[in-house]
């Protein structure tokens, strides 16, 4: 089963967040098999996180909950709250198997997502008839209700990156986040 968990940071956690970095990447070592994408998101001044995407495939509902509450930011207080909702990787690729360039050009990508105001068209859902590829449904717990939508999207800004979802009465909310591709850094 593949889960998208956002953690959003509490103001002011950066120099929390600094110190726990090395816990933070040892425990999503432990998730490496897992990880189908993650990364953090950033101020539009992309100075500050202001939270972290993790896209994983476990076994279930019980072993998604665990990976966001267990995570070392998130025990010491870094997040202010966790987005858990579950998700399809109709594409079947990982953040690694997107081309060099795509993965170098970390400022043009932007993570949106989108809460459900009302009951959709079924041809129009994400990944339906008409709707970018790009689109990704978040699910309930129970795999099939459309609870809202989720991109990761290469754009020149967040307004373009917004408007992937904007879609007059579909969505309550939309919120959009500088993204980086995320992860230990190599040498």
């Amino acid at each position: 089963m593949e889960f998208l968990c956002y953690h959003r940071d509490r103001p002011g956690s950066m120099p929390l967040r600094d110190a726990l970095v090395e816990a933070h990447w040892a425990y999503m070592d432990g998730f490496a098999k897992e990880l189908i994408a993650r990364g953090p998101t950033f101020d539009p001044a992309a100075e500050t996180c202001t939270g972290s995407v993790h896209i994983v495939d476990l076994p279930d509902v019980a072993a998604a909950r665990a990976f966001a509450f267990d995570e070392p930011n998130y025990q010491a207080g870094v997040y202010r709250d966790v987005l858990l909702r579950r998700w399809r990787n109709t594409l079947g690729r990982t953040m690694w198997s997107s081309p060099a360039a795509a993965r170098a050009a970390t400022a043009t990508w932007s993570w949106a997502s989108a809460r459900r105001a009302r009951r959709p068209d079924p041809a129009a859902r994400p990944g339906g008839p008409g709707r970018p590829d790009r689109l990704r449904p978040l699910l309930a717990d129970d795999g099939t209700t459309w609870v809202g939508t989720a991109a990761l999207v290469r754009a020149p800004d967040t307004e373009t990156a917004a408007a992937v979802l904007r879609t007059p009465g579909r969505y309550a909310d939309i919120e959009v986040h500088d993204w980086s591709f995320g992860g230990r850094p190599t040498t």
